[in-house]
């Protein structure tokens, strides 16, 4: 009997945590501990996974930065496979080991993926995607003369580098993703919102110095290889009305008409649970599946419908 498909999309905190040195140890201490989660769902499903780049980028940007004139940079789309593989290679190597010590025969693999965008997306007359580190005035002056980057202020903390970041449009490896999922394979792919790729009129594809919405990834990339099921995995069991006041109000399920209203309505944080919740919406929306929104360790409880924020189709009337 073929199993479900579960598609994972892990947070930033999972493989680096706030506060934390950004070691490759510590890194690989984080991931480890996500997999151990992970490996009861690889005997009961086939699962896929996609994750955050965010601390990893931005680090590579400023080891970049702090080289230069020693080392030639490299654009950011190039930045954007070399994270890929790096924290799809510590993945794969974490849950492979963990699959292996509970005798689980199971084959992980890290597809590097690209992800088409459209060179009219309005992101790209309009950057808002702040990465690397901190500059002063003066210092961003100057990098917007020698490498014609865009500089914004950044909640006064200093002058960071901003990117478009449009919206994606379609998966390249789409196929031997699926194929792979097909032969009950663990597939990492799709990390950070993908290389962000467009193409060109000789159908060739060029990559672009931006930044997709990895939540919006993760539900184009539940869409396209049929899931039955998207999680988004944060820091918190479940979804909130009034999130950290007196009258908090814990989400369990809820219909795509009911999260409708209370997006809309301003109940989500834009730059954290806002976007997981357009993105699961979404997928919810045209796929007719389940998105849910839960933590690391509650994965299990969540996926049986015991915990966690579920999003579904129907109203509560089963309508």
């Amino acid at each position: 009997m073929k199993k479900d498909v579960i598609l994972i999309a892990l947070g930033g905190n999972a493989i680096l945590q706030p506060g934390q040195d950004a070691t490759f140890e510590n890194q690989m201490a984080n991931v480890a501990r996500c997999c151990r989660w992970l490996v009861p769902l690889v005997e009961k499903t086939t699962i896929a996974i996609t994750h955050g780049n965010g601390p990893q980028i931005g680090n590579l940007i400023l080891q970049q930065g702090l080289s230069a004139g020693s080392v030639p940079a490299m654009p950011f789309d190039a930045c954007s496979g070399s994270i890929q593989g790096l924290i799809g290679y510590m993945l794969q190597q974490s849950l492979s080991n963990e699959l292996l010590r509970h005798n689980i025969d199971n084959k992980v693999v890290c597809a590097l993926s690209r992800v088409e965008v459209s060179p009219d997306d309005p992101a790209f007359s309009n950057y808002t995607k702040p990465i690397g580190g901190f500059y002063s005035k003066e210092e961003s002056e100057r990098l917007e003369k020698e490498r014609g980057w865009q500089m914004m202020e950044d909640s006064g903390r200093g002058y960071r580098r901003v990117v478009p970041s449009p919206l994606p449009v379609s998966i390249l490896e789409h196929e031997a993703i699926s194929d792979m999922l097909n032969r009950d394979y663990t597939v990492i792919t799709c990390g950070g919102g993908g290389i962000p790729v467009t193409k060109e009129l000789d159908g060739t594809y060029t990559g672009v110095e931006a930044v997709i919405d990895k939540d919006r990834t993760a539900a184009l990339l539940g869409k396209t290889i049929k899931s039955d099921k998207l999680v988004f995995i944060t820091e918190v069991d479940n979804v909130y009305l009034n999130f950290g006041k007196p009258d908090a109000k814990k989400l369990e399920s809820v219909s795509l008409m009911e999260m409708q209203t209370y997006l809309e309505e301003g109940h989500f944080g834009k730059g954290s649970m806002e976007p997981k919740i357009i993105a699961a919406l979404e997928y919810v929306r045209d796929t007719g599946g389940t998105a849910i929104i839960c933590s690391l360790e509650t994965i299990e409880k969540a996926l049986e419908g015991r915990c966690g924020t579920t999003i579904v189709a129907m109203d509560r009337a089963g309508t």
